[in-house]
Formats: structure tokens, sequence, C-alpha cells
């Protein structure tokens, strides 16, 4: 028994050729039809893409890529249990489509750690890597951004591209809220040792010692189980007010609060950090510090791409302004005594 195979056989994927023959027309001018390119006639870009509909034509993005020396692919690393690592990921994948670019995504887990993602996106020739929250070692940063270009969302170091929020601006906004509330005794749940974690401890501390506010600091991770875990101490320290170092930090104390029959924020008011997709739900109403997804996620891409496309050699610092999200979280101290 013999088989044979034309435009229309749907045992393999239909080819540019296929769609050429079908609508008359040289591969070169079909080609350019389903590109947009000027030269074909409309008439005949209609024939191509009706045939390319009726074979369900797809381009092979990756051969067009390898044909030309370039993927034009930009790998990010993230969390996937972090909301807003997901929210970045989606507004980078945008900012990526307007640049002419695509998004390879790679999580971090606890088995591979960052650099085993890593290199899976560098074996994928990923042509610039976009770094979300990072807590690889700056030398290790700085090594890989001589083979590759580097962009850091959310952390700094010295020689690489950077976009950022201002932490020191972002717990200002958190403490200052708290602060005008009438809170007097404040407490910090950590996100651990790393930089990021660093930074929002210690903007956290300044912008209270500006006040004379007494402080407690509650050593975390950037973790659910971190949160609940911190609040035992977070209710024997006697503080009114929190600020976690993130949302996931926020979450899990909130919940560990509410298990214990704390009233929140009726004897203890909650803010977090990064004001990502769960803080908004109306059943959590988390008070939180935004950092702004798109226009990070914009800048970071546009970063990418002066790099590669115009051959930018210097380092910038992006830093994006922070916004305070007031929801149901937080009371004034008044409102906390009649809770009591």
């Amino acid at each position: 028994m013999s088989s044979s195979s034309g435009p229309g056989d749907q045992s393999r994927r239909p080819t540019l050729a296929d769609v050429a023959a079908r609508a008359g027309v040289s591969p070169g001018t079909a080609s350019l039809a389903l590109r947009g390119a000027a030269g074909p006639s409309a008439a005949s870009v209609q024939r191509v893409r009706a045939a390319a509909a009726d074979l369900g034509y797809r381009a092979d993005r990756a051969a067009s890529r390898l044909a030309a020396r370039r993927t034009r692919l930009l790998g990010v690393v993230l969390t996937i249990r972090n909301t807003f690592h997901a929210e970045l990921a989606e507004a980078l994948q945008d900012a990526a489509d307007d640049a002419g670019y695509q998004v390879l995504l790679h999580p971090a887990t606890e088995r591979a750690g960052e650099s085993g993602a890593v290199d899976v996106l560098l074996d994928s020739r990923c042509e610039a890597l976009l770094l979300l929250g990072t807590e690889l070692p700056a030398d290790q940063l700085t090594a890989l951004d001589a083979r590759t270009p580097v962009v850091l969302v959310g952390r700094r170091a010295p020689g690489l591209d950077v976009v950022r929020v201002d932490e020191a601006d972002g717990t200002e906004l958190a403490v200052a809220h708290l602060a005008n509330l009438g809170h007097t005794r404040l407490a910090h749940v950590t996100g651990g040792s790393g930089e990021v974690a660093g930074e929002r401890r210690e903007g956290f501390l300044a912008a209270a010692l500006r006040r004379g506010i007494g402080t407690t600091v509650v050593d975390g991770a950037f973790s659910e189980d971190a949160g609940a875990a911190a609040a035992p101490a977070v209710l024997a320290s006697g503080a009114s007010g929190v600020l976690a170092a993130n949302d996931r930090v926020a979450l899990g104390l909130l919940d560990a609060l509410r298990r214990t029959g704390t009233d929140v924020p009726g004897a203890l008011s909650v803010v977090g950090y990064d004001d990502s997709p769960l803080a908004r739900l109306g059943h959590v109403g988390l008070t939180s510090v935004g950092q702004d997804p798109p226009a990070l996620a914009a800048a970071a891409v546009r970063l990418a791409v002066e790099r590669l496309d115009g051959g930018r050699e210097q380092p910038v610092d992006v830093i994006v302004e922070p916004r305070l999200r007031v929801r149901a979280t937080t009371a004034t101290r008044d409102d906390e005594e009649r809770g009591r």
C-alpha cells in the first residue's frame, strides 16, 4: 500500500508551499502576503490568507528565527507562587509583543533554584534575561550579564540594568499611612536575608525613626508560611500596626491572626507590599504598596531591546513610583480601641 501527501493532507503540518499552491501564487508572494509586507496585490493577499485559513496553516516561528540567526526570545525567571510575579509576567508578554519579541518563562523551584532556570533559558537561546526579584549573588549576576544581557526587575546590582520601585519610598508610604492613623508602635515581618528584604527592613526602620515610632522586627521570609509563623511574635510585640515584607507574608499573617480570633483591623492593622491580585480580592481587602507591573514590564523590555537592537553598553537604573492602595486591613487607633 502506498500513501501520498499533498496540500490537503491532514497527516502533516501544512507548509508555506502548500498555501502558495492552494492560492496559485509563488511561495515568496505567499510569505509577503502573510506578513503584511508590500508587494502582493490585494486579490493575492486575500487568496493567500483564505488558503492559509482553509489549510490551518501556522507559521513556524522557531524556524524563521533560526534562519535569521536570531531567536528574539526574552527569558523570564519568576516564582510561580508569587501572584505579583504572575502579573508581571503577563505585562512582560504584552510589552514584548509590542517590541517584536516573545517571552519564554521558567520558574525558579526549590530543587533547581534560579540558576537552574537560567540554564534552561540560555539553552533555549534566549537573547536576554529578565530576572524578577532575583536573589542570585551580585558577582554571579555580573558574570551572567557578560554572557547575555540581563535586566533585574525589583533588585539592584552594580553595573547592571535595573527596573525597580525605590523601597525607601514604598516603606515610607506604608509607615506614613499607619502613623497618620494614630499608630505609635509598629512591627515589621521581614522577607529574609536577601537584598530586597534588607532594603524594605531598613526603609521601615528609617521611616519609623523619623516619626519617633517604636518598632519590632520579626525575621521571616517571602512566603505565606513565614507570615503565619510570625503571628505570635507580632502579637507579643504590643504593636498596633504591622508592615509585611510582601503580600504573601501578609496573607499568611492574616490567616494566622484570624485563626486566633484577632480582629483585623480592630486589634491590629496590616499592610502588605506588591499590591498583588490576591490583595485586591473583596474578602481579603489588603492595604498594600503597589508597584505598577505594566510600567515595570515596559521599562524592563525597553532596556533589554536597547541592549540587543541598539548596542547600548552603559547600565540604566529605572525607578517607578510606588502607590499605596488603602483597603480594609488598616484602621485608626480610635477604631481599634473600640474594637477591643
